[in-house]
């Protein structure tokens, strides 16, 4: 969802709406997002934006930011088995797992059963 606003991809309106219309205090990032965003901007040689967007959510927005342990690394791979997820899906799935969160994503590699996954245009059209 983030990557879509900063890169103004195709939802990136319904992105926006999301994130504008969602409290802060119900906001969390994985520091796998983190990085990956930082890979992918920093590859387009964009790193005002992904400066402003680390400002944006850890100073301005204080956007609780989730990491896993090594150890959890093992429940990734369990994950990848099960749900036939790639790493960077499973580590998502873990992070969400581990603190009872819901993803949020456009993404519908998450469409497995079991999976507790909403699209933001579900959230926004409560």
């Amino acid at each position: 969802v983030w990557l879509e606003r900063l890169l103004d991809q195709e939802k990136s309106d319904i992105a926006s709406n999301f994130l504008s219309l969602t409290p802060i205090n119900s906001l969390f990032v994985s520091d796998f997002s983190i990085h990956s965003i930082g890979v992918i901007l920093s590859r387009l040689k964009k790193y005002d934006i992904f400066e402003k967007f680390l400002y944006d959510l850890f100073v301005n927005g204080q956007i609780e930011l989730l990491a896993l342990y090594s150890v959890d690394l093992i429940d990734v791979i369990e994950n990848i088995r099960i749900h036939k997820l790639d790493f960077d899906d499973s580590y998502q799935y873990t992070v969400a797992q581990k603190f009872d969160l819901t993803i949020v994503t456009f993404d519908k590699d998450f469409n497995a059963k079991g999976i507790k996954k909403k699209t933001p245009d579900e959230i926004i059209d409560k």
